[in-house]
Protein backbone atom coordinates (compact mmCIF):
# COMPACT_ATOMS: atom_id res chain seq x y z
CA UNK A 1 0.00 0.00 0.00
CA UNK A 2 1.15 3.82 -0.84
CA UNK A 3 1.80 5.91 1.26
CA UNK A 4 -0.70 8.19 0.41
CA UNK A 5 -3.63 5.11 0.05
CA UNK A 6 -2.12 4.11 3.77
CA UNK A 7 -2.84 8.21 4.91
CA UNK A 8 -6.21 8.05 3.38
CA UNK A 9 -7.45 4.46 4.89
CA UNK A 10 -5.85 5.58 8.44
CA UNK A 11 -7.72 9.15 7.67
CA UNK A 12 -11.32 7.53 6.72
CA UNK A 13 -11.27 5.06 9.45
CA UNK A 14 -11.06 8.19 11.96
CA UNK A 15 -13.86 9.85 10.06
CA UNK A 16 -16.23 7.20 9.89
CA UNK A 17 -17.58 7.86 13.66
CA UNK A 18 -17.07 11.49 13.14
CA UNK A 19 -19.32 11.25 10.06
CA UNK A 20 -21.86 8.79 11.68
CA UNK A 21 -22.02 11.61 14.64
CA UNK A 22 -22.90 14.49 12.41
CA UNK A 23 -25.19 12.29 10.05
CA UNK A 24 -23.21 12.60 7.13
CA UNK A 25 -21.77 10.13 5.11
CA UNK A 26 -18.25 10.08 3.24
CA UNK A 27 -17.83 10.70 -0.15
CA UNK A 28 -13.98 10.17 -0.38
CA UNK A 29 -10.69 11.26 1.15
CA UNK A 30 -7.46 12.05 -0.78
CA UNK A 31 -4.08 12.74 0.38
CA UNK A 32 -2.20 14.41 -2.75
CA UNK A 33 0.60 16.95 -3.73
CA UNK A 34 -0.12 19.60 -5.48
CA UNK A 35 2.96 21.99 -6.22
CA UNK A 36 5.05 22.12 -2.95
CA UNK A 37 2.36 21.49 -0.48
CA UNK A 38 0.16 18.14 0.59
CA UNK A 39 -3.37 18.29 1.17
CA UNK A 40 -5.53 15.71 3.46
CA UNK A 41 -9.22 16.48 1.61
CA UNK A 42 -12.26 14.98 3.70
CA UNK A 43 -15.47 14.94 1.31
CA UNK A 44 -18.73 14.41 2.79
CA UNK A 45 -22.13 14.19 1.76
CA UNK A 46 -25.92 13.98 2.94
CA UNK A 47 -29.53 13.43 1.07
CA UNK A 48 -29.93 16.91 0.36
CA UNK A 49 -26.52 18.06 0.14
CA UNK A 50 -24.15 19.29 3.18
CA UNK A 51 -23.71 22.83 3.94
CA UNK A 52 -20.82 24.97 5.98
CA UNK A 53 -22.06 24.37 9.42
CA UNK A 54 -21.62 19.99 8.19
CA UNK A 55 -18.01 21.04 7.10
CA UNK A 56 -17.55 22.83 9.97
CA UNK A 57 -18.49 20.59 12.43
CA UNK A 58 -16.47 17.65 11.00
CA UNK A 59 -13.16 19.86 10.03
CA UNK A 60 -13.07 20.55 13.47
CA UNK A 61 -13.64 16.72 14.95
CA UNK A 62 -11.44 15.43 12.29
CA UNK A 63 -8.50 18.09 12.85
CA UNK A 64 -8.63 17.01 16.71
CA UNK A 65 -8.89 13.34 15.76
CA UNK A 66 -5.86 13.99 13.52
CA UNK A 67 -3.79 15.59 16.07
CA UNK A 68 -4.08 12.57 18.55
CA UNK A 69 -3.30 10.23 16.41
CA UNK A 70 -0.65 12.17 14.26
CA UNK A 71 0.26 9.42 11.80
CA UNK A 72 0.64 11.66 8.73
CA UNK A 73 4.89 12.88 9.31
CA UNK A 74 4.78 15.73 6.41
CA UNK A 75 3.01 18.80 6.67
CA UNK A 76 -0.23 19.28 4.94
CA UNK A 77 -3.51 21.33 4.51
CA UNK A 78 -6.89 19.87 6.01
CA UNK A 79 -10.19 20.28 3.69
CA UNK A 80 -13.14 19.41 4.42
CA UNK A 81 -16.11 19.81 1.49
CA UNK A 82 -18.82 18.34 -0.66
CA UNK A 83 -17.74 16.79 -3.10
CA UNK A 84 -19.55 19.36 -5.91
CA UNK A 85 -22.59 18.90 -8.33
CA UNK A 86 -20.36 17.50 -11.27
CA UNK A 87 -18.85 14.71 -8.48
CA UNK A 88 -15.83 12.56 -10.13
CA UNK A 89 -17.69 8.78 -9.32
CA UNK A 90 -13.77 6.71 -8.78
CA UNK A 91 -15.34 4.34 -6.30
CA UNK A 92 -18.44 1.72 -6.39
CA UNK A 93 -20.18 3.24 -3.85
CA UNK A 94 -19.96 6.78 -5.71
CA UNK A 95 -21.83 4.29 -8.51
CA UNK A 96 -24.05 2.76 -5.94
CA UNK A 97 -25.09 6.51 -4.93
CA UNK A 98 -25.52 7.51 -8.29
CA UNK A 99 -27.98 4.85 -9.70
CA UNK A 100 -30.64 6.26 -12.01
CA UNK A 101 -28.72 9.71 -12.15
CA UNK A 102 -27.34 11.21 -15.31
CA UNK A 103 -23.63 10.96 -15.68
CA UNK A 104 -21.05 11.66 -18.50
CA UNK A 105 -18.63 9.43 -19.42
CA UNK A 106 -15.32 10.02 -21.15
CA UNK A 107 -13.16 7.49 -23.01
CA UNK A 108 -9.91 7.06 -23.67
CA UNK A 109 -9.96 6.11 -26.92
CA UNK A 110 -12.81 6.83 -29.17
CA UNK A 111 -15.39 3.96 -29.91
CA UNK A 112 -17.87 4.47 -33.32
CA UNK A 113 -15.53 8.02 -33.71
CA UNK A 114 -17.08 9.35 -30.13
CA UNK A 115 -15.46 9.74 -26.86
CA UNK A 116 -17.78 11.34 -24.92
CA UNK A 117 -21.16 10.15 -24.24
CA UNK A 118 -23.81 11.04 -21.68
CA UNK A 119 -27.03 8.81 -20.14
CA UNK A 120 -28.59 7.56 -17.09
CA UNK A 121 -26.38 5.28 -15.39
CA UNK A 122 -28.08 1.91 -14.81
CA UNK A 123 -25.19 -0.21 -13.64
CA UNK A 124 -21.71 -1.47 -13.23
CA UNK A 125 -20.12 -4.51 -11.98
CA UNK A 126 -16.29 -5.04 -11.37
CA UNK A 127 -15.77 -4.81 -15.17
CA UNK A 128 -18.47 -2.91 -16.58
CA UNK A 129 -20.36 0.33 -16.48
CA UNK A 130 -23.88 0.73 -18.25
CA UNK A 131 -25.80 3.89 -19.03
CA UNK A 132 -29.14 4.36 -20.86
CA UNK A 133 -29.05 6.65 -24.24
CA UNK A 134 -32.59 7.07 -25.47
CA UNK A 135 -33.67 4.14 -24.24
CA UNK A 136 -30.53 2.23 -26.00
CA UNK A 137 -28.35 0.51 -23.12
CA UNK A 138 -24.76 0.60 -23.95
CA UNK A 139 -21.69 -1.24 -21.78
CA UNK A 140 -18.42 0.51 -21.04
CA UNK A 141 -15.56 -1.97 -20.20
CA UNK A 142 -14.42 0.57 -16.81
CA UNK A 143 -10.32 0.18 -18.42
CA UNK A 144 -11.75 2.30 -21.48
CA UNK A 145 -13.26 4.70 -19.18
CA UNK A 146 -10.81 7.72 -18.38
CA UNK A 147 -13.63 9.40 -15.92
CA UNK A 148 -17.41 9.21 -15.10
CA UNK A 149 -19.17 12.27 -13.09
CA UNK A 150 -22.64 13.40 -12.63
CA UNK A 151 -23.91 15.29 -15.19
CA UNK A 152 -23.96 19.06 -14.73
CA UNK A 153 -27.48 20.58 -15.87
CA UNK A 154 -27.62 24.67 -15.75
Amino acid sequence: MSKSSDYEAKTEELLRPIAEQYGVRIYDVEYVKEGSDYYLRSYIDKDGGVNIEDCENVSRALSDALDKDDFIDEAYIMEVSSPGLGRTLKKDRHLEYSIGEEVEIKLYKPIDGCKDFEGTLKSFDKDNIVISVDDVEKIFSRKDIAIIRLKLDF
